[in-house]
């Protein structure tokens, strides 16, 4: 049950946040794909920098496509059109 609320929590995060886990995302590929490349001792630095790239801007690209999932299927579930309605419905302030 536990395990559950975890992974709805961390679904609702993500469909919040979707370019910030994205950006999460590319961060931790670029470090852990140089971390991977140092430890290949035969290849120049250059090399390495330009595979780290590579390998982050791939994962990016999958990211992306998981972030489309997401709001497709948000958008097909009407939880958007819930949060947006309850969003516009809420006072605001103005400015001074």
């Amino acid at each position: 049950m536990a395990e559950k609320n975890t992974l709805e929590s961390i679904r609702k995060w993500v469909v919040e946040h979707k370019l910030r886990t994205v950006g999460c995302l590319w961060l931790s590929g670029i470090a852990g794909s140089i971390a991977y490349n140092w430890s290949q001792p035969n290849m120049k630095t250059s090399v390495k920098i330009i595979h780290a790239r590579l390998h982050a801007q791939a994962l990016t690209l999958v990211a992306l496509a998981g972030a489309a999932v997401v709001e497709y299927y948000d958008h097909n579930s009407g939880d958007k059109a819930e949060r947006v309605a309850k969003f516009l419905q809420q006072p605001h302030k103005k400015p001074n």
